[in-house]
């Protein structure tokens, strides 16, 4: 059984789409346990409809490299051949773009939260603020 459960997820959703009202943007929050499988996703009210899609890919992302995609996305600006080639030999399942972050408890990460609908710095901020919400 993962350590990531429903009522975690369901806390670090309300506190994304809290973080989200204060900056003013619409979002869609998607929470994975540790292996990168679906415990919660809400589309937030004026997502694109995509943002379901990249936010999972963001969170998928950061549960199987146990790391923001912040850093992923900036490895991957440098020129890193294993981030430009990635998501080809992950077609449709990672997204190492600003908004997933890792939730970890006791020094091991439980699982991921992806965030999408804003600009990339509100993506990450509200992932971040979901994952301290997971982790109180």
């Amino acid at each position: 059984m993962s350590d990531m459960t429903l009522v975690l997820a369901q806390r670090g959703v309300e506190a994304a789409m809290a973080k989200a009202k204060v900056l003013g943007t619409p979002m869609t929050v998607s929470v994975v346990d540790d292996a990168g499988r679906i415990v919660l996703i809400a589309r937030g009210d004026g997502t694109g409809f995509f943002t379901p899609n990249t936010s999972l890919g963001k969170a998928v992302g950061a549960a199987a490299f146990r790391r923001p995609t912040k850093d992923m996305g900036e490895m991957y600006s440098k020129g890193s051949a294993f981030w430009e080639q990635v998501t080809s030999v992950l077609p449709g399942q990672i997204l190492p773009s600003i908004g997933g972050v890792p939730v970890t408890v006791g020094g091991r990460v439980i699982g991921a939260v992806g965030c999408g609908g804003g600009t990339g710095e509100q993506d990450h901020e509200c992932a971040v603020a979901a994952a301290e919400a997971m982790t109180r």
